[in-house]
Parts: structure tokens; sequence; C-alpha cells
């Protein structure tokens, strides 16, 4: 019987990644002077965020310029304000319908997200939002049955965000994933309440929990509409927690994954490989596609491990090695490895979108009707190597959240980075005193 593995490195090029702070030159001293170093670093390496209001339409577009268009389904909470959809969780499904513009070829390169420095943005150079509409389900359903009629192969394609992301980050990484992969299909947006925070991983762990029977309704919904012909899942980092909870639910509910369910694209997944295994002992035989993008060299998933009880994170292992090798292969999981691709994100985790080779593929490949076989460097690496080794001497609850690996970091999220810093220096301080009064020798 064939192989159904097999293994796609992109580039022979060793990915080149930038210095890091040096743990051990910095011993001996205040953990909180230590802190509020590093973070300085960050800052002055990192400055110039993006603005608040990026999700308000702008008048009209230029020409050269590409409109994506979607449908959003999630369970964030409304707001009133320029931000629409906040981190907080809503205990009723929330939908709308979203034009993002991006700019002309010759102004951007594939796989960037070019973000407004002010608002309102140039079409010209920055993505901007030219209809941002809060519709109800019944709209979102009117929407979907159009589009997908329109859609050659009546294709759909559902979008999972990992940790760390605000509506806008989502939105606007989800258009740029459908144009930069010329992916014809009708893009569905799945956006959990994350609350885009560095200092919030816990918050977003348990908001996958919360959201995984939304998400399951939003895919059953979609396998059962007659209009569709295939669907494809694609998630990343902590979204895939999210999708994995859906589709488990889904296959215990009805027997197996529902069959329009074609392809499951796993990226850069920030999931316990024992959880990962118990997953296909659950989801019966017939099953998608599967595939998973792995890179030894993921920053993030590294500091996930070592949160985590220093279990392998799936993104992060060697498929050639055992008993990876051997358990890809039985549950029939296509690997792509992206350890030697080179890539401008410097914690190695959003290869699969800011790779121009690889978010190609994948519409080349969906288009054709094959099985497929957000963060910039700064303050976020150093925060996870930093913390991540305060955790572990500290040993205390306190310390654990300060570790909270940041799966993705990008420039978006560096306006909050200063709001940061004295939270972040005095919990660590105040952690290291507590810990130094309460602990008795020799216990």
């Amino acid at each position: 019987m064939p192989r159904r593995l097999f293994y796609f490195n992109l580039m022979a090029k060793s990915v080149e990644t930038s210095d890091v702070v040096d743990l051990q030159r910095w011993h001996g001293r205040p953990l909180r002077l230590t802190v509020l170093a590093v973070l300085s670093l960050g800052i002055l390496a990192g400055c110039g965020g993006r603005p608040d209001g990026v999700m308000i339409p702008v008048a009209e577009t230029v020409p050269g310029a590409s409109i994506v268009n979607m449908v959003v389904a999630t369970v964030r909470k409304h707001t009133d304000g320029p931000d629409v959809f906040t981190g907080e969780r809503s205990l009723t499904p929330n939908f709308a319908e979203v034009d993002v513009s991006i700019p002309p070829a010759a102004n951007r390169k594939v796989g960037d997200v070019q973000w407004p420095k002010s608002v309102p943005g140039n079409p010209a150079t920055d993505f901007v939002t030219l209809k941002l509409d809060v519709i109800d389900q019944p709209q979102a359903v009117q929407w979907f049955n159009r589009r997908i009629k329109n859609t050659p192969g009546r294709q759909a394609m559902v979008f999972v965000h990992g940790y760390n992301q605000r509506f806008d980050d989502a939105v606007f990484r989800f258009a740029q994933i459908i144009h930069d992969s010329g992916a014809d299909v009708t893009p569905v947006l799945f956006t959990w309440p994350s609350r885009g925070s560095l200092l919030a991983y816990g918050y977003d762990r348990e908001s996958t929990s919360f959201s995984r029977d939304s998400l399951e309704r939003l895919l059953t919904f979609m396998a059962k509409d007659p209009g569709v012909k295939e669907i494809t899942v694609l998630a990343h980092s902590m979204g895939n927690v999210v999708t994995l909870e859906a589709l488990r639910q889904m296959a215990i509910r009805n027997g197996q994954i529902l069959p329009k369910i074609r392809n499951v694209i796993l990226a850069a997944p920030d999931v316990d490989v024992d959880v990962f295994a118990t997953f296909f002992n659950e989801i019966g035989k017939q099953r998608p596609n599967f595939t998973v993008f792995v890179s030894q060299d993921d920053k993030a998933l590294a500091v996930s491990k070592r949160v985590w009880g220093n279990v392998p994170r799936v993104g992060q292992v060697d498929p050639e090695t055992e008993p990876y090798r051997s358990e890809f292969e039985r549950n029939k999981v296509n690997v792509i490895d992206l350890t030697k691709l080179k890539s401008d994100d410097p914690l190695n985790h959003g290869k699969f979108a800011s790779s121009p080779e690889v978010v190609q593929s994948i519409g080349a490949r969906l288009a054709e009707g094959q099985t497929l076989t957000d963060s910039r460097v700064g303050v976020g690496e150093r925060i996870v190597q930093l913390t991540s080794d305060v955790a572990s001497t500290a040993g205390t609850a306190a310390g654990l959240v300060i570790a909270a690996p940041v799966a993705v970091v990008d420039a978006n999220t560096r306006e909050r980075y200063r709001d940061h810093v004295g939270h972040l220096g005095d919990s660590v301080s105040d952690t290291a005193s507590a810990g130094t009064q309460v602990v008795t020798p020799g216990r």
C-alpha cells in the first residue's frame, strides 16, 4: 500500500533568525529590572504600531486594488465602538459582511498585511475596510447561499485564527490569505473571543472551549447545505484547539465528520501531541484529508511546549522521527515540513500565511481539487524567553500566567506593550517577593 505521508521541503536554505537576549547575562539582576530592560529593547525595535479604527469603512478604493468580500460568524461581543466586535464573549452568535480592499500588487509583498499607519488608511498602500455591515443570521445565510452558487466548484473555506488576535487582525489576515492564495472559494471567517493581548493567554485558551459548539454548528450548517460541494477548514495555532474540538463533537454526534468537509489544514497547531493522537481514535474511519504544517524552528511553540509540561506541540515535531512518523502514517495525515523555509516571520510561527510559496500552493491545490501535502521580531520573543524562565523558577500559578507563550506577535499589538510593561514587571517582582516569604527551606 502506498504511503499517504510525505514531506514538502520548500527550500533548502536555513531560516535566518534574529539575535535573542542571552538570559545568562541577566543572572543576578533584579527580576523587575530584567523584565523592563528586555521590554524596552522590544519597544524600541517595534514602535509604530497599528491605530485604532481600521475597521471604519473608507469611502472608496483605488484602481488596481483588489476586494475580498467575506462573511463573518463570531461569538465575540458586539460593540458600537470602532472595534465592532470586542474580545469579550457573547452567548449568542453574531454575523457581519465585510469588504476588504487590498493595495495594488506593485505596492505590496505577497504574504504581508499592510496595516495603515493612521486612520483612514490609504487604499493605494494599505489594507482598508470598504464595508462592514453587522447582519443577522438569516441575512448571513442568504449571503452564503448566493455566494456559494457563484463559486466555481462550490467550495467554501472557513478560517479559524489563533491566539492574540483582535477582530481586525482576523479579518485582514483572512483577506490576505484569500487574495494571495488565489483560492476561488466562498470565504467564511470564524472568529472566537481573543482579547488580542500578550497577557490574555489563559482567557484565550478558555475561549476555545467556549467557542467549539458555535464552530460545530457553523460547520454542520454548511456541510448540510445542498449548494455546497466541499469545505476546507484552515486553522492556525490555538485555533486548532477550537477546530479539533468542534470536529470531534461533530463526529461523536453524527458517527463521522460530515463528508462535505473534505480538507482540514492545521497550521502550526498549538496542540499537545497526546491529545492529537486521541482525536483520531474518536472521529471514526471516514475522515477528511488532514494536512499539518510543521516547523521545528517554531519559537512560539517551543515556549508553549515548556509551559505545558514539556509535552511536544504538534506543530513543532520532526515528522521523520518516531513515534510521530508512524502516528502520522497510521492516521493518514499529510505533513508539510516548513523547517527549511526562509520566512520574514522571526518567530517562524506564521509561515503558512506569510510565505508567498506556501500560501500560493494552498490556493493552487485547492483549485485543482488536490490534497494538500503574524508576527514581527521584537518584544514578543524576548518576553516568552524571559518569562518562561521566571515561571519555571517561581513555580507559581501567577508565574505560569506570565509565561503564556506568545503564539503570534505582530506589529498590530505593539501599541499595547507600554501598558504591559508596568503590569508585567510588577507581577514578576511581586511573585518573586511572595515566593521568598512563603517558601521554607527544605520543603
